[in-house]
């Protein structure tokens, strides 16, 4: 374990480090001029173009500017949004409570109401494992622009059980307008898990294992538990962990659509307004998130699987 987290530890320095030079390269190259988001796309004399270029190091090379940078991130800085004219760690701090309670909510849905049903129809069969596979095929073929346009109509405005807009105020007023988000989120993922839980459960059942088990008497809510379950949950957590990774970079739909105050439509803001510092924080944010759930991923391995040795050298 103790090898696994220093390995762990060392690829995602490695990675975003690369991932920081990628997207501060891309952006570098990118068609457009800084000057233009600092003056608003007004006109300005030359003198106070070049003004500006100085004051926020423009005309220095890729080189000296990305090391810069580089070394006020390692310090905690992520630099200035040009754009908004505030500090980028202060726009994001601003806005990752409602993006983190979104995709946790969604995460709930997923890994709850995918997981059940999937065991549900895997395990008994019949009509409920066709109606589960019916329900799952629609909930992957809705997008979720698609989906949060359905619930807004049908909850917020035809029934009223909840707001359409705005993140809320307070845990409970943040849950109650969330909830429309987080469904929409997850709808097509939660069909997906469903799916991939059926499947594993029911080539569980067909496996060797569970048939010496029921050969030797054991009731079958322990074969379910010890033999099926645990064996199953090992694919489940895999795809589970990388849905809930790329949730982060689909917020950003929902949170249009729903008009909330998250990273996802920060990301958006900053891109058309092409505020560079900004968009390579959230993105420099949004891959240390996806390492940070394939690592803890892993570490689940080891306790659904004995055999699994994290961190051997074979």
């Amino acid at each position: 374990m103790p090898r696994l987290l220093v390995r762990r530890l060392a690829g995602l320095l490695l990675t975003l480090l690369a991932s920081s030079f990628l997207v501060y390269s891309s952006l570098y190259l990118a068609p457009g001029d800084p000057v233009a988001t600092l003056s608003g796309g007004r006109t300005l004399p030359p003198e106070a173009v070049q003004a500006l270029r100085r004051q926020y190091h423009l005309d220095d090379p890729f080189p000296t500017r990305y090391l810069a940078w580089l070394g006020d991130l390692v310090h905690g800085d992520p630099g200035v949004s040009l754009a908004f004219n505030a500090r980028v760690a202060d726009l994001i701090a601003a806005r990752a409570t409602t993006t983190a309670m979104l995709v946790a909510m969604a995460a709930v849905l997923i890994i709850g109401v995918g997981t059940t049903l999937g065991l549900a129809a895997g395990i008994r069969g019949g009509l409920l494992d066709k109606g589960v596979l019916l329900a799952t095929v629609i909930g992957q073929a809705v997008p979720s622009f698609v989906a949060a346009i359905v619930l807004i109509w049908l909850f917020a405005v035809q029934l009223g059980w909840f707001p359409a807009i705005g993140p809320g105020a307070g845990l409970g007023g943040r849950i109650r307008h969330l909830a429309l988000p987080a469904v929409a989120l997850a709808l097509a993922q939660l069909a997906y898990i469903a799916r991939i839980t059926r499947a594993a459960t029911r080539e569980e059942l067909r496996s060797e294992h569970v048939e010496t088990a029921r050969a030797r008497g054991l009731p079958p809510w322990q074969i379910v538990r010890r033999h099926v379950v645990r064996n199953a949950m090992i694919p489940i957590v895999t795809v589970s962990g990388l849905t809930i990774a790329g949730l982060l970079t689909t917020t950003v739909v929902v949170e249009r659509a729903f008009n909330l105050d998250g990273v996802g439509s920060l990301l958006v803001e900053a891109v058309v307004r092409k505020d560079f510092a900004v968009v390579q924080a959230v993105s420099l944010l949004l891959v240390t998130a996806f390492i940070v759930v394939n690592t803890l991923v892993d570490l689940c391995y080891g306790v659904l699987d004995p055999r699994v040795r994290l961190g051997a050298p074979r």
